[in-house]
């Protein structure tokens, strides 16, 4: 029986990606760099000079890497839709599925997988690097810490968060690379909303607008998935700040498959 054209184009893309030298080395060097912030971050803490109460997050420490890695997991995902505009490797893409949803479906279904997998290994990776480093600067469960197990339901779910996060960082470079088939412009587009709104807020002295702009900023309210202690104090709730993202994720990729549809192949 054939295939349906989703699951084969499904199939094509996950091969481009898998084929390509490129993919391996970011997606390594994304994990490499997130587990060598854990490790720096963890291992310049002492509990020594954590004055009572200690009220560290020691599980958003030990994930902070993942500010700077997105960056790695952006430039994947756009690097796979705008490559093939500069290539023109997008018209045999197209003469093998002329259905174009099928295309888009496989294209974000092949990233999907690859930037939840690049979470997850560099959450495992993190949460090892915590585990190893903090008990021997202090912080045991003995001081009220968790052991950075996912045993730990808020630690469990921070994990889990994240590698959501990164899964819908990768959803938005994908659909900026689908609407504006270049690459350099997705790039400075995707950055631009991640890191600008964090530091446009910098800038506002204004706290009510401050506090308006980290909550419905995509970087800022989904990360707040990886807080674990004094969550009042957070713009937004750990669920409600991931939906802010998946929001910006959906207009993105919508606005692509808008265009791609639309638009010729050239």
């Amino acid at each position: 029986m054939t295939a349906p054209p989703a699951l084969w184009a499904l199939r094509a893309e996950w091969t481009k990606l898998r084929t390509l030298p490129s993919t391996g080395w970011l997606a390594l060097l994304t994990v490499a760099g997130t587990v060598g912030v854990a490790f720096a971050v963890t291992g310049s803490l002492d509990f020594a000079h954590c004055g009572p109460p200690c009220t560290l997050d020691l599980t958003k420490l030990t994930l902070a890497g993942v500010r700077l890695a997105q960056v790695g997991i952006v430039v994947l995902a756009v690097l796979a839709v705008t490559a093939e505009y500069s290539t023109r490797t997008i018209q045999p893409t197209l003469m093998a599925v002329p259905r174009r949803f099928p295309v888009v479906l496989g294209k974000l279904g092949a990233l999907a997988v690859l930037g939840t997998t690049t979470g997850a290994l560099l959450v495992a990776g993190s949460l090892a690097a915590g585990r190893a480093m903090l008990p021997g600067n202090g912080f045991t469960a003995a001081h009220g810490f968790p052991a950075l197990s996912l045993a730990d339901d808020l630690t469990r779910r921070a994990a889990v968060g994240t590698v959501l996060y990164t899964g819908l960082v990768t959803l938005l470079g994908a659909g900026l690379g689908l609407l504006l088939r270049d690459t350099a412009g997705a790039l400075t587009a995707a950055l631009a909303l991640l890191y600008g709104s964090p530091v446009v807020a910098m800038f506002v002295t204004d706290p009510t607008w401050q506090h308006r702009i980290h909550r419905f900023a995509p970087m800022d309210a989904g990360l707040t998935i990886q807080a674990t202690r004094d969550l009042a104090a957070e713009h937004i709730g750990p669920w409600a700040g991931l939906g802010v993202l998946s929001l910006y994720a959906a207009a993105a990729v919508v606005a692509g498959l808008l265009v791609f549809q639309r638009r010729d192949a050239g």
